[in-house]
């Protein structure tokens, strides 16, 4: 993550989803929460993504008029569901395989609908916010341009072979050390750049030049940065885990682990729901301050066995539920570290800037229980076709959602179409196909009822 990160591949990030969203409506915060992901996936850190891609971002975000606590709300909670986004999942995917026992490509594959769900809401309310206020995106000309931006593409040859290797088999430890060396011989590109640049002339020579400016080149100072960089990040993540490792050898060896077990199975008796709620609150309390990866220890240590041998849950849809809640605690209040540093960039209200990015982050409240209820979101026991339906009702879904959150659709929403959209929406999260139907009828009754009225002001206008 260090030497990547040396290589400038966050600025490629940001670059790239500029020019895929930038152009659209209140278009940087739809940047910040495409750049977020990439970036918060490689980095390990929600709050420390947040101050690096927030520098910029949120700047963008305020200057296209969304207010302070709002823009430092969208790079917490773009930066926070960077540790769910695979493939690399801030290396928590690489330990969920080990914990549980499963192939890393399996980890990957269950986490991809989840988090294509979290990131959906994120950029849906941010669009509906927009719309709502009538924010307009970058213009065309100051967006980075598609042939500066090809040229570049090689850096993500690191990231791309760390994961072949490790669906291939390899191990951890190999797969890393060819990948960061791999990092190092891409930083070098600049250089080689450079020398042809000056060997050639023409086109071949100006295209060369221009690549090799774009692009950040490794010097001794940058590399000797990195590994202070890697250093520090093992270091902080190596003692948090350790803590952790201490923490799941008291729960374990006291028998405490199963008294905890004991207590929430017994207060929630048969009912799985209110065994997951409390679960819930218990990661959130455990997850608050925690690095990514000890983060994920502490909750498959002793929050996941409450699920898997109290409730007999699946042991993966445990596992993905606990690593959820205990990431969320990065932007959910009291101790919200994501969103504070958010607003200390955007110099906003810390509190109001953390409730923001809660709001945000809605469907990390909602997916987990609707995956923890029916493995199916996580493509456990099903078929392709089943797969295909949940993806489109999610999504459906999450369009409800935030409307009902954001009060917009193609005009703005009174409260009873609000109310409408929600419950819509949250029945076509659950999987099945009658509350699917009723979910899409409620949302269809309120589009039309939007397109009735649009339709109206627009005669009224005319005559």
């Amino acid at each position: 993550g260090a030497f990547l990160e040396a290589t400038g591949i966050s600025d490629f990030f940001i670059a790239c989803a500029n020019r895929i969203a930038g152009w659209a409506s209140g278009g940087p915060a739809k940047v910040a929460v495409i750049s977020s992901a990439l970036c918060g996936m490689v980095s390990g850190s929600s709050v420390g993504n947040t101050v690096t891609t927030g520098s910029v971002t949120i700047p963008m975000m305020k200057k296209t008029g969304y207010p302070g606590e709002f823009a430092g709300a969208v790079e917490a909670a773009a930066s926070t569901g960077g540790q769910i986004m695979p493939p690399i999942m801030g290396a928590a995917a690489f330990l969920m395989a080990e914990m549980i026992g499963v192939e890393y490509k399996d980890v990957v594959l269950r986490a991809i609908l989840p988090a294509f769900l979290y990131f959906s809401g994120i950029f849906l309310m941010v669009h509906f916010r927009a719309k709502r206020m009538g924010l307009k995106g970058v213009a065309w000309e100051e967006l980075p341009k598609v042939r500066t931006l090809l040229p570049r593409i090689y850096l993500l040859a690191p990231l791309a072979v760390l994961v072949w290797m490790i669906i291939s088999g390899k191990t951890m430890a190999r797969s890393a050390i060819i990948s960061t060396g791999l990092c190092i011989l891409v930083a070098l590109v600049p250089y080689l750049l450079r020398g042809v640049a000056k060997t050639t002339s023409g086109s071949v020579s100006k295209a060369c030049r221009e690549v090799a400016d774009e692009c950040h080149a490794m010097d001794v100072k940058t590399f000797f940065d990195a590994l202070a960089n890697g250093a520090q990040n093992c270091l902080s993540i190596a003692v948090a885990c350790g803590i952790a490792g201490i923490i799941a050898g008291v729960v374990t060896m006291t028998g405490l682990g199963q008294v905890f077990i004991s207590a929430i199975v017994g207060v929630a008796g048969n009912h799985l729901i209110i065994a997951l709620l409390l679960t819930m609150v218990t990661c959130i309390i455990l997850g608050m301050g925690v690095p990514t990866t000890a983060n994920y220890v502490i909750m498959a240590t002793t929050c996941a066995p409450i699920l898997t041998t109290g409730m007999g849950m699946d042991v993966m849809a445990a596992n993905m539920f606990v690593f959820y809640f205990g990431i969320v605690a990065d932007i959910t209040p009291p101790v919200a570290l994501a969103a504070y540093a958010g607003s200390a960039i955007a110099k906003a209200p810390p509190m109001r800037t953390a409730l923001n990015a809660t709001r945000l982050a809605i469907a990390a409240f909602l997916v987990p229980y609707i995956f923890a209820l029916n493995p199916a979101m996580l493509f456990i026991d099903t078929v392709w076709y089943e797969v295909v339906l949940i993806v489109l009702s999610s999504f459906i879904g999450m369009i409800a959602i935030s409307v009902a959150l954001e009060g917009y659709l193609l005009r703005h929403v009174n409260p009873l179409g609000r109310i409408l959209c929600a419950m819509g929406g949250l029945a076509l999260l659950v999987p099945g196909t009658l509350t699917d139907l009723a979910g899409l009828i409620v949302l269809v009754i309120v589009a039309a009822i939007q397109v009735i009225e649009n339709r109206r002001d627009k005669a009224a206008k005319a005559a």
